[in-house]
């Protein structure tokens, strides 16, 4: 069902200083950033074998994200899991008597599917499953190195442009 860890995301209030933490102090390649307005974040992805850290800063604090800073303050928010197709893995976590929060994927970053399972149902974890969306060889912002364009691929998204691996537009909620 699960095929690898894909991310583990972290809730920031900083997200420049968890950027510089991660990405220049621990030494994690910074691989892509993305404005998800419907998820109510600026995610940065950051590479460590072959999974990820996934930076969220909520883009206000009524997010999902900016609710959970406001209880619980930075730090875990979620394990990822891949998969490879996600309407399989909902219908056999359905069928096992799994609490979904989202019953069918919506959209997630870099164009991937994504749901989430309620903690109640996962030891107190919320757990979100991907299903990564297929890249093309050298696609924009699959290797970290150089000046890329990161696209805007749906509603609710806007594109970053990399320079030197440091953003040339940032959505202004997050500092």
């Amino acid at each position: 069902m699960f095929t690898h860890i894909d991310h583990v995301g972290i809730a920031v209030e900083d997200l420049e200083g968890s950027v510089e933490l991660w990405s220049k102090r621990m030494q994690l390649a910074l691989v892509h950033r993305e404005i998800v307005e419907s998820q109510g974040v600026e995610a940065v992805l950051l590479d460590v074998g072959d999974g990820h850290v996934e930076l969220l800063c909520p883009l206000d604090a009524q997010t999902p994200v900016g609710r959970f800073l406001a209880k619980r303050g930075p730090g875990l928010h979620h394990l990822a899991y891949r998969v490879a197709d996600i309407d399989s893995v909902l219908s056999q976590l359905t069928a096992t008597g799994m609490r979904l929060i989202d019953s069918s994927p919506r959209a997630g970053i870099r164009g991937s599917r994504v749901a989430f399972l309620h903690p109640a149902s996962t030891g107190g974890v919320l757990t979100e499953i991907v299903e990564p969306a297929l890249e093309e060889p050298g696609s924009a912002g699959s290797d970290g190195g150089g000046p890329a364009t990161v696209p805007a691929d749906g509603p609710g998204r806007q594109s970053v442009e990399f320079a030197g691996g440091q953003p040339q537009h940032r959505h202004a909620g997050c500092s």
